[in-house]
């Protein structure tokens, strides 16, 4: 790891002006993996801004019945919170299947959204990797890709994104308050990450001199709500597919999917066709899917899930 300096901000502004002081400065919450990104030297800046002493760790009810959570929420916090639990029961399920009880003591939700991926190719820093040094290739189209992407990639990038809370609120339509010293700007989920479009070291619409201020949850939605993972073993793995589904009783259907692409994948259009047509919906929504030898079994496992969920659904 290399030195760095250490900043606890005294309030939001304060930590914005550091941010924009200092090209180099990064801000930390939980640090449950930016500190692991600094350890391999992926990440180096020479400027720690601690924002856990800024007003951003409340969950509170807005205008018409929406929920904003604070950005230094830790995801045990959220997972446990009563109107989470009661009205958006599908984003409490997620934090729970995401990782260890240690873990979600210190990871905050602000951080959850903005962890990059956890391809072995990106950790490993005697391979090239397009994500991590732009312009030196992909080792993982030749390596080891069975929990890689295999939708929403091209020849520069096949990393997954691992967050299981981002899958939820991409179900949900959650927005991201983005805060800088010029102003502040909502931005839906569905836009906020980039995808790989040539630049896959770019994760995020974030700027630089941007904080994750708070998660927007919209009026609950009602509906039977659920979170399916399958993984390599039961407990703190990431997912090799996920889905998050919520049903209204009006018949109709949302879904997102966590592990299939590098941001969290839903395609609105095709959901009409979630409780009438699944072969066709599966054709749609994964048309552009590109595997490997390795990884190609999750088209099939992702259609498997979602079949599971609606069969779950029909027995309440």
């Amino acid at each position: 790891m290399r030195p760095f300096n250490f900043i606890t901000a005294e309030s939001r502004e304060h930590a914005l002006k550091l941010v924009a002081d200092n090209k180099n400065a990064k801000f930390i919450g939980g640090g449950t993996n930016l500190l692991d990104l600094m350890k391999l030297e992926i990440e180096a800046p020479s400027l720690l801004i601690d924002i856990s002493r800024t007003d951003l760790g409340q969950i509170e009810k807005v205008d018409d019945g929406r929920i904003a959570i604070g950005a230094s929420v830790t995801n045990s916090a959220l997972a446990a919170n009563m109107d989470v639990r009661r009205d958006y029961p599908v984003l409490s399920r997620a934090l729970l299947a995401g990782a260890s009880g240690q873990l979600r003591n210190k990871a905050t939700t602000g951080g959850n959204l903005l962890q990059r991926t956890r391809c072995q190719y990106f950790y490993d820093t005697a391979q090239a990797c397009n994500k991590r040094l732009p312009g030196s290739g992909c080792s993982a189209k030749g390596g080891f890709s069975r929990q890689l992407a295999v939708l929403d990639i091209d020849d520069s990038c096949i990393a997954s994104f691992p967050s299981d809370m981002a899958v939820a609120l991409r179900v949900l339509d959650a927005e991201i308050e983005l805060v800088s010293l010029s102003g502040t700007r909502m931005v839906p989920i569905g836009d906020f990450y980039s995808g790989t479009s040539m630049q896959p070291h770019i994760d995020t619409v974030l700027k630089h001199d941007e904080l994750i201020t708070r998660i927007i949850l919209p009026r609950p939605l009602g509906g039977s709500h659920f979170y399916e993972k399958v993984r390599d073993r039961a407990s703190y793995a990431f997912a090799i597919v996920s889905a998050a589904m919520v049903f209204q009783p009006d018949g109709s259907a949302r879904v997102a999917f966590g592990g299939l692409a590098p941001k969290p994948w839903r395609v609105e259009f095709a959901e009409k066709l979630l409780t009438t047509d699944i072969d066709e919906y599966v054709r749609l929504a994964f048309s552009g899917a590109r595997a490997t030898h390795e990884n190609q079994f999750k088209i099939p496992l992702a259609k498997q899930i979602l079949k599971t969920l609606i069969s779950k659904h029909r027995e309440l």
